[in-house]
């Protein structure tokens, strides 16, 4: 279309000279030369953007780099304090919730969502929108209200999503795996009979699924029966020997200038203080010495070179790859491929590396911006390699744990906790983000689950921040990091449901 505009324009120019003239200079302008540019560029912005989720925690701090961003929520977090979060006061009927992309669509279709981005259209422009979690149903219902997605289409994530499929790029790349299977598994027999050269104890994983909630350890015809019903039912798994290993997470950008890579950080993996799930993931640490500069290195180097490969699968944008590092050997392996923003993406983007620059999600959104630009993203990836531009931060993802159903009757609000030397925190001043922390005494919380909601296994009851490690050198959580856990829970008030009914309507109803 562009293309054919362009011939049109120079048949009807005259004189050519000084149209050729006008066009090369008017490239020239809208020419973006490195970061500066890219920075003034975005506090000038004059396009309506948004992320619309259940919660506004992935993308934290968005609006302060970007003019005009906002958050359309369904969860209000900030009690309305927040000055960029939209979230609709009328609850409309809707079928129940099965996952976050039911949340999407059920905001799209709200009457008060719908008149808020009229309100903020510009011209005939809706604007631009990003999701954590969407599905074609969202593609169309962002299409009728003139938002375009920013990111890669469902389908594309949806393949490039399941887990099967990451090891089938990550061969292409070169990118070595856990010694691994994939394979449809009929029963026990079936599965030590594809999986021999594995040895006696497995991982085994389903194409979808997060949060260790289709992770299952296997030993034995015990621990299979387990599972069975959930793993038999695929028509692939990925069967993995189970390795002594280390979690880690890394998360980049692929842009149409190379790949650009963040710092790799550490994850909490299965805390029973925090999840209830053995597998599930459940907060991240970044700090100068996480890892050997040579790990480090092998890392990025992984992770560029997944990047590069997702690009010629025709993917652009922000995605993280989850690294298993063995203990026993040292041997780094890729673990799985999120491709899209994540829960470790509020740590990555308010280091002290992608404050300096700038945080990955502006070069995510900058590729949807239609404009043209230079980056170095060599130089870049230099910077943020360096030790002396990473700072101590950690946090946690706090779950409901135990296997009851529980209605909320107090919450504690989001902002700024301070705690004493005694393990009590008192509610010290209301912010936004993590960024008004200023001691390992103090963390931030974003409140999850509130007065009136009902907490039940695995359940978010919010998002604790702080600065400096809340793990042992040997990846055990510390006596800070439980002294902060315990306080933040004493802070909930809750009554157990004992009515059977009302708990079967609930536990359909609850998930976020």
């Amino acid at each position: 279309m562009s293309a054919k505009k362009t011939t049109t324009r120079k048949r009807a120019t005259k004189p050519a000279s000084k149209k050729t003239t006008r066009v090369k200079k008017d490239t020239t302008i809208n020419m973006l030369n490195g970061v500066p540019d890219i920075r003034r560029f975005f506090y000038k912005n004059e396009v309506p953007l948004y992320f619309i989720s259940a919660t506004n925690f992935n993308m934290l701090g968005a609006d302060e780099w970007i003019k005009g961003f906002k958050f359309i929520c369904y969860i209000e977090c900030f009690d309305g304090q927040h000055p960029n979060v939209f979230s609709p006061k009328e609850e409309i009927p809707h079928d129940e919730f099965t996952g976050i992309e039911d949340i999407n669509n059920y905001l799209l279709q709200h009457p008060e969502v719908q008149d808020y981005l009229k309100t903020r259209k510009k011209g005939r422009n809706t604007g631009k929108a990003m999701f954590l979690m969407f599905d074609e149903q969202t593609e169309k219902l962002a299409r009728k209200l003139g938002l375009e997605i920013m990111f890669p289409s469902a389908k594309m994530r949806t393949f490039m999503d399941n887990k099967v499929n990451t090891n089938r790029i990550a061969e292409k790349a070169g990118v070595p795996c856990v010694p691994y299977v994939l394979s449809s598994v009929k029963d026990y027999k079936h599965l030590r009979k594809v999986s021999e050269s594995l040895g006696n104890d497995l991982v085994i994983q389903t194409p979808f699924g997060d949060s260790g909630h289709t992770t299952f350890f296997i030993s034995n015809e015990e621990d299979f029966k387990k599972h069975e019903e959930e793993i038999v039912k695929e028509k692939e798994v990925k069967i993995m020997k189970r390795i002594n290993c280390r979690g880690s997470a890394i998360e980049a950008c692929v842009t149409r200038h190379g790949t650009i890579v963040a710092p790799l950080m550490t994850e909490l993996v299965g805390f029973q203080e925090l999840t209830p799930y053995k597998g599930g993931w459940c907060g991240n640490e970044i700090y100068p010495d996480a890892f050997s500069p040579e790990l480090r290195k092998k890392a990025t180097k992984f992770t560029q070179m997944f990047g590069n490969q997702l690009r010629e699968e025709g993917y652009k944008g922000y995605f993280e790859l989850d690294f298993l590092i063995d203990q026993d050997n040292g041997e780094i392996y890729l673990g799985e491929l999120n491709p899209r923003v994540t829960g470790a993406s509020s740590i990555t983007n308010h280091a002290v590396f992608a404050l300096a620059d700038a945080p990955l999600f502006v070069f995510h959104i900058l590729e949807w911006m239609d404009v043209d630009y230079k980056l170095s993203v060599k130089s870049i990836n230099d910077r943020w390699a360096r030790q002396e531009n990473i700072d101590g931060w950690s946090q946690l993802i706090i779950k409901h744990t135990e296997d009851t159903i529980e209605y909320v009757s107090e919450a504690p609000k989001s902002g700024i906790y301070k705690m004493f030397d005694n393990g009590h925190i008192r509610f010290d001043r209301m912010d936004t983000h993590r960024r008004a922390v200023e001691t390992e005494s103090e963390a931030f919380f974003l409140n999850i689950s509130k007065q009136g909601d009902y907490l039940y296994e695995g359940a978010d009851m919010g998002i604790l921040v702080s600065r400096g490690r809340m793990m042992t050198n040997n990846f055990k959580l510390n006596e800070r990091a439980k002294k902060w856990i315990q306080a933040i829970r004493g802070k909930y008030v809750s009554q157990i449901v004992e009515d059977k009914r009302k708990k079967m309507e609930l536990t359909g109803s609850l998930t976020k």
